[in-house]
């Protein structure tokens, strides 16, 4: 969930505490927030009535616990379902245009497995050890909530390499998903790579000595 969800999901678990006739106190909705801003607001929609009709549990109050354990799932259901958008997406467009999802972590992923135009292009036999890993690192991304730090606007394809290296225009990526969520990531994410490779020389004040130089 993002900041803008904060009262819809206030509203909701108030109205739900008072289904079970309970109040709930300002630090009891922080714990509830912080503990369940890392899924959907849907997601946790649902797992709260799943707990609701959950003929043993369902008679006591939910906790945050009682939500997250619904949701126990979810992170590796959201891997599987985001790898099977990046697989179709590396089928029916492939490695020559650019392209931008509607997942962040996807572009994230992407860029710590090599880029677009490597996964594109990956062999037959790699592709389920690449979907592994993909979804491993996915999940790692996941858990820590919305804050994945900087990831690539854009996964860029050859005719924009190429274009770029040529001086020529750079046509818009194609956008993998929800359109309006796609283009969202597209502006928050960075023009570049988020790594940053530095020669040692601009870093170092003064020459490095080395073994054998004269003292």
């Amino acid at each position: 969930m993002q900041e803008q969800d904060k009262q819809k999901f206030s509203t909701l678990i108030t109205e739900v505490m008072a289904f079970y006739r309970q109040d709930v106190s300002r630090f009891a909705m922080s714990v509830w927030w912080e503990s369940c801003k890392v899924f959907d607001f849907e997601q946790v929609n649902r797992a709260i009535n799943a707990h609701a009709t959950d003929p043993e549990r369902g008679q006591f109050a939910p906790k945050p616990a009682d939500v997250i354990r619904v949701l126990q799932g979810t992170r590796t259901d959201r891997s599987r379902l985001a790898w099977s958008k990046l697989f179709d997406a590396m089928q029916r467009v492939g490695a020559y245009q650019s392209v931008a999802f509607d997942d962040p972590i996807i572009h994230a992923v992407v860029e710590d497995l090599g880029g677009w135009m490597k996964l594109c292009r990956s062999e037959m036999n790699d592709l389920s050890y690449t979907e592994h890993r993909f979804c491993e690192s996915y999940r790692a991304y996941a858990n820590r909530g919305g804050d994945i730090g900087e990831y690539p606007a854009k996964l860029a394809g050859q005719y924009e390499l190429d274009n770029r290296q040529a001086g020529k225009r750079v046509a818009a990526p194609i956008l993998i998903g929800d359109p309006s969520k796609a283009h969202q990531v597209l502006q928050n994410g960075a023009a570049g790579s988020r790594q940053q490779f530095t020669s040692l020389e601009n870093v170092l004040p003064m020459p490095v000595a080395r073994i054998g130089d004269a003292a």
